[in-house]
């Protein structure tokens, strides 16, 4: 079993579509990450009617690793909804605008990480490939915290 193999295998067990309640609902898209040490972590979308409320997967499993191990920077990550990843599929693995902004945020070192693009053909993209031309880059490279 790779490790791709292993990531989706794990985000696929949090993928159960609910209704937490009239206004919120869960589950619906799943994310699993390889962090910088190996360890895998998982997360999924929830989603209620006021849209400030909403947290993507990807968000989830970052926030999960961050909490439960204090690490910041990730090496592989694939999300989907039903189905894996698929070339040809427009947005399928990919990681909102918002999500891609936090994952750079949060680690410099995350513009190197793989995001699954195509699980068949394992098939991947770097973050720093979706962003170009980041705007934090030079307070990175300033070694600046804030």
């Amino acid at each position: 079993m790779d490790i791709w193999e292993s990531l989706y295998d794990r985000a696929k067990a949090e993928y159960h579509p609910e209704d937490v309640s009239p206004f919120v609902m869960a589950h619906h898209v799943v994310c699993a990450l390889e962090a910088e040490n190996g360890e895998i972590y998982t997360g999924f979308c929830i989603e209620a009617c006021s849209g400030v409320m909403n947290l993507c997967a990807e968000r989830v499993a970052t926030l999960n690793m961050y909490v439960n191990s204090g690490q910041t920077v990730i090496k592989r990550l694939i999300a989907f909804r039903d189905e894996p990843p698929t070339e040809g599929i427009e947005g399928s693995g990919m990681p909102c605008g918002a999500c891609r902004e936090f994952l750079m945020q949060l680690s410099y070192e995350n513009r190197n990480m793989e995001i699954m693009t195509d699980y068949a053909a394992r098939k991947t993209v770097t973050l720093g490939e979706l962003m170009p031309g980041w705007w934090g880059e030079r307070r990175y490279k300033a070694g600046e915290d804030s």
